[in-house]
């Protein structure tokens, strides 16, 4: 009997990867794809404008041309557009949280008139289409006449971001909060802490694990957000990534450096790839809900 359930394990194992061997091959290839492009890109980014057309990006027979970096970085204005959106998204991310925070924790813990009816509109509010509220909003921004002001266009933008993170932020962290237990409270409680010191001092440092991962989902959606900065922004000086890029993809035309755009792509894409690399395992349990602290 005990002889026969090391096999019994090993055929089990067997058939689970049979059965799953379909899905393996396929999440493989794709990987196998999407590896391919990447260092594709990134061959094309230290190769020449003749070399990427002739398809010997690999080959690098001119060698490696680090000035596509740089060409890119100063030339291109990718320094002005990376600046820009490392501005958006630091201080979005600050901005959400310092809002979103106390206002989940409350909804979460605390019963009042409204409260259901305050989560019923901040989930609605998640449905509604950006394109829906975006023209609205341009059309008052225009008659404050706020877009040729350099400064002013800026804090414009970062106040529709935080926004339109808001609702976001506020039901995945009271979710978050709904499931940490009153007995910290209770405990500070007792100790003659009140509840906004309760929050500051014990509840808030014990969610970091679901401010982490709300933070890294609002970073990826400023850094790669399109639309909206391309109504609002009124000129290149506060133009973030997505649009600078679409803006030197289209002077290539006139150009012809398709090898420095696409040291601009990487340099572009580089923090979303670094984010994913050391923070997967956050990223990965903030869509499936498994990250609790």
């Amino acid at each position: 009997m005990t002889g026969k359930k090391p096999h019994r394990r090993f055929d089990s194992a067997v058939k689970d990867g049979l059965r799953n061997l379909p899905g393996y091959l396929i999440l493989g290839a794709w990987c196998a794809f999407t590896l391919y492009l990447l260092s594709w890109v990134v061959a094309a980014s230290f190769s020449t404008t003749k070399e990427i057309f002739s398809g010997n990006v690999f080959a690098m027979s001119s060698g490696v041309h680090f000035e596509n970096y740089v060409s890119a970085w100063t030339t291109s204005k990718v320094s002005v557009f990376f600046g820009n959106s490392i501005l958006y998204t630091a201080v979005t991310l600050v901005g959400s949280i310092a809002i979103c925070a106390p206002a989940s924790y409350a909804l979460a813990r605390f019963r009042f008139r409204g409260n259901r009816l305050i989560q019923v509109i901040l989930v609605a509010s998640m449905s509604v289409p950006g394109i829906m509220v975006i023209l609205p909003l341009f059309q008052l921004v225009a008659r404050a006449g706020v877009m040729n002001n350099v400064a002013a266009n800026r804090v414009v933008l970062i106040l529709l971001y935080i926004g339109t993170k808001i609702a976001y932020t506020t039901i995945f962290l009271y979710n978050f909060f709904t499931g940490l237990s009153y007995s910290y409270e209770e405990a500070a409680a007792i100790d003659g802490c009140s509840p906004v010191r309760a929050f500051w001092q014990i509840m808030l440092p014990m969610a970091k694990g679901g401010i982490a991962t709300v933070s890294i989902f609002n970073f990826l959606g400023v850094w790669n957000e399109y639309f909206m900065s391309l109504i609002m922004a009124g000129s290149d000086k506060v133009k973030p990534v997505a649009i600078g890029l679409h803006s030197l993809i289209n002077s290539m035309k006139y150009t012809g450096n398709w090898a420095g755009m696409f040291a601009a792509v990487v340099i572009v894409t580089l923090p979303c790839i670094i984010l994913y690399l050391c923070l997967s395992e956050k990223i990965i349990g903030g869509v499936t809900g498994g990250v609790k602290g």
